[in-house]
């Protein structure tokens, strides 16, 4: 049983705590940063104020003593943090001055913050009494996943804070919500590791429009938003998770099911027949190989938007302008599109022709309360596929679609690779960004390179390196007057193509990708490392733009390039000479 240790700890502690890395967000089951600036600006006020704020609960992680999982308080405790970041004033328009905390002030100095100018600040008096301000904190020690589980979802049950889907997936962890949030953050764009630090959540929450906290992912980027299915603010509230969890549903049951709060009720509770019919059907079905499928069937809703000129789904949806959210249609859609190619076997022939075929369709099927039937959503669904059913053609997929990257998941790792700079790399492509549009002499080389040392980070997990995305909007312009290609852009980084460099080297995008192969075969490069990299190596279509995606798998052994060996420093490709640093290199394939 876990034991509960209140406390009263100073702000000051609260932000050393952060500054040496022991606060942590375990996301199985935290919500994401919602609060908006006004939410925020109160809380600084009531500290301000001197007034009592709810108290934080957290659980010492047991890997590691000395640090902790906030169970309740997210919120509180990120704004707090923030403000001392100087991420945003007082609700009369004042900062923090770091100068006044040294242990911001060094965070500062070291980049780690980016402290702004203000003639606007705290004084002195305010600064130090918030730093002193004692938080109410309690940490459970001891705490068993379940317990920690049970604690939070008897929390948000108090006072109904969670909307429905929130409540569903922090109420139970099971195949189901997993598969649900994973799916949700890949394609949301803030996926992560199930623990991260606090630190890290700035860098995967999103930003809506009128928010504008300086948060990495932009709502009107995220595929939701960006086609029109969902509002910004619907993200706040896990309505997308809410979409996939209906549609997941619906397809991996075997059977639709009603759209309606009880119907997803009955699948998120773990004593409930619905639930248990969901998990048994889960584990045979596969949560990999749905996600793959899933993916699948929005890379073709995808493509089908962007055929001929580019539209948003929502405007292809609906006859006249709208701004209405359509979760309803769109998870007809989705399920006809996965009835068809999926279980069917069929292909896509004319994208065009689905486009056109789909233009206003929402009114000519049942959309609203009166489509929430079983009955009537596969009305819905049938009414779908005899539209669009002479666009396709006989033939199965299986080999592509669920042997290759979909679009969401390019867009996912380059997103990552803004965090988890170790285990991805980011390429423009093989062409120098100058007039003379020459192959760089040294592109395969350093290619090379940095596939030897993703795979010296050891067995934990795999890395990715993509060709055709640009991590600097210099290049991105570069790109624009040299080639006329028009970046997509991806938080901070640049989608490119490299179907750009195939036409102006007069090559297909096949022999583009034989080149990049070739260059990975006739290498040096340990074995197995080459032969793994050779079988994971694959090109999406991506908007049309075109990239290559090379999976550098898990090794069990340190790898070298020739007799050298490579590592990563954050994105950088370091060679490493010493023999000491070797064999620490060496030991972590030991673990």
């Amino acid at each position: 049983m876990a034991d509960l240790s209140p406390q009263q700890t100073s702000v000051q502690s609260l932000f050393s705590w952060h500054n040496e890395g022991k606060i942590f967000v375990n996301r199985r089951y935290q919500r994401k940063l919602v609060w908006t600036l006004e939410e925020k600006q109160r809380l600084i006020e009531s500290i301000l104020k001197k007034y009592p704020i709810p108290a934080v609960l957290f659980a010492e992680r047991k890997p590691l003593p000395g640090t902790y999982e906030i169970i309740d308080g997210l919120q509180r405790v990120q704004a707090i943090i923030a403000f001392i970041e100087m991420a945003f004033p007082t609700m009369d328009g004042r900062y923090f001055d770091v100068a006044h905390f040294p242990t911001a002030k060094s965070r500062a100095d070291k980049k780690q913050l980016s402290a702004r100018s203000s003639s606007e600040n705290l004084n002195s008096e305010e600064i130090g009494y918030l730093l002193d301000y004692a938080l109410s904190i309690s940490i459970m020690r001891n705490a068993t996943e379940a317990e920690i589980d049970d604690v939070f979802d008897r929390i948000n049950t108090y006072g109904k804070r969670l909307s429905d889907q929130e409540r569903r997936q922090s109420g139970v962890q099971n195949q189901f919500s997993k598969l649900v949030r994973n799916i949700g953050c890949v394609f949301r764009g803030d996926s992560s590791e199930d623990v991260i630090p606090l630190e890290i959540m700035p860098e995967i929450s999103i930003d809506l429009p009128k928010s504008k906290h300086g948060y990495t992912v932009q709502s009107d980027e995220v595929f939701w938003v960006k086609q029109g299915i969902l509002r910004s603010t619907d993200l706040r509230d896990s309505m997308d998770e809410q979409c996939i969890a209906d549609i997941a549903a619906c397809l991996i049951g075997g059977m639709l099911i009603e759209r309606s709060k009880d119907a997803l009720d009955k699948v998120y509770s773990p004593n409930d027949p619905e639930s248990q019919r969901m998990e048994t059907a889960l584990s045979v079905y596969g949560s990999e190989k749905f996600k793959k499928e899933f993916a699948f069937c929005i890379d073709e809703l995808i493509n089908i938007c962007s055929s001929g000129s580019p539209s948003k789904l929502r405007d292809i949806v609906f006859e006249k302008g709208n701004t209405n959210a359509f979760p309803s249609v769109f998870a007809s859609l989705v399920i006809a599109l996965h009835e068809l190619i999926v279980k069917e076997k069929k292909s896509i022939s004319n994208r065009g022709k689905i486009k056109s075929l789909i233009t206003g369709i929402s009114s000519r099927i049942a959309t609203g309360r009166k489509a929430t039937s079983t009955a009537e959503r596969r009305k819905n669904i049938n009414s779908i596929k005899g539209l669009i059913g002479d666009a396709f053609i006989e033939k199965d997929i299986s080999s592509i679609i669920y042997g290759g990257h979909s679009v969401v998941d390019v867009e996912d790792i380059v997103r990552r690779s803004e965090v988890e700079t170790s285990y991805y790399e980011l390429k423009q492509g093989i062409l120098r960004l100058d007039k003379r549009r020459k192959i760089d002499d040294g592109v395969c080389e350093r290619l090379l390179k940095t596939i030897c040392a993703i795979a010296n980070n050891g067995p934990g997990r795999e890395g990715k390196i993509v060709i055709g995305v640009s991590d600097k909007s210099s290049d991105a312009k570069k790109i624009k007057a040299l080639d006329n290609v028009l970046a997509i852009p991806i938080n901070n980084r640049f989608l490119v193509g490299i179907r750009r460099e195939a036409t102006h080297l007069g090559w297909s995008t096949e022999r583009y990708f034989q080149y990049i192969k070739d260059c990975i075969a006739n290498s040096d490069l340990s074995s197995p490392l080459k032969e793994d990299v050779l079988s994971n190596i694959d090109f999406n279509e991506c908007y049309g733009l075109g990239v290559v995606i090379i999976t550098i798998p898990q090794q069990k052994d340190i790898s070298y390039l020739k007799d050298n060996v490579y590592r990563r420093s954050g994105d950088s490709v370091e060679e490493v000479h010493a023999p000491k640093d070797i064999s620490a290199m060496t030991k972590r394939f030991l673990k």
